[in-house]
């Protein structure tokens, strides 16, 4: 699987696919992760991508062009033939099979079964993080993309929500977690949690395992991790 991310703040999330699980799997070529800076696309003198929204209203906009550019280079085609070029039959389809996504807070709802199938169904996922007032809409008519959403709520970028995709996607990728059947969307799972040791105090307080967990009960373990 390889994540393409489309952002004017790619160090907004290289610190944490340096992290942790993400970073063992791309070190393990599981996945991988590449930022495209729309700036590094611009035509203008001093690399401005952003300019005042038509109709008025408040902030900048971010450009049409140095973002499908951005994408046009993450997706590996040539320019002017953004649609044509795009893998979608036949033999094409088993080499990439690519996903545009449009990060956005009006988009479909972000879910774990979302990722599932796109961790089965895609080999390139391309995630647009906007800024400011948003990316001039113009990109939607270039590319097929899909405006998703990770939740009823706005933030101050599309960072964020690329990286939350990221994790989720990859860790339906077999390697990515040292055990696959570690997920715990595939087995029963509580809400809460508990390590050694059984007992300990704190202010005069003794804090203990739930005896259930001590038991050696398989199947009352996993009654009690149901919440029966």
């Amino acid at each position: 699987m390889r994540f393409h991310i489309i952002t004017l703040f790619p160090g907004a999330c290289s610190s944490y696919v340096d992290e942790s699980i993400i970073k063992r799997a791309i070190e393990d070529k599981k996945i991988s992760v590449k930022f495209y800076n729309p700036r590094d696309f611009s035509t203008d003198t001093w690399g401005r991508i952003d300019q005042k929204p038509y109709g008025g209203g408040p902030g900048m906009v971010i450009q049409a062009l140095p973002v499908i550019k951005a994408i046009e280079k993450a997706v590996g085609i040539k320019s002017g033939a953004a649609k044509k070029s795009l893998p979608t039959k036949g033999k094409a389809r088993t080499k990439k099979r690519i996903k545009i996504i449009f990060l956005s807070p009006r988009g479909a709802q972000f879910t774990n079964e979302y990722a599932q199938r796109a961790a089965k169904k895609y080999t390139d996922i391309v995630l647009i993080a906007g800024r400011y007032e948003g990316i001039d809409a113009r990109v939607k008519k270039v590319f097929k993309t899909e405006d998703v959403s990770i939740g009823p709520f706005v933030l101050t970028g599309g960072e964020l929500p690329a990286m939350i995709i990221v994790d989720c996607v990859a860790r339906q990728i077999k390697g990515v977690l040292g055990d696959f059947s570690s997920r715990e969307e595939t087995r029963i799972a509580s809400r809460d949690v508990y390590t050694r040791p059984e007992i300990f105090e704190y202010r005069n307080k003794k804090h203990r395992v739930p005896k259930v967990l001590l038991s050696g009960n398989h199947a009352k373990i996993d009654e009690w991790r149901q919440g029966k």
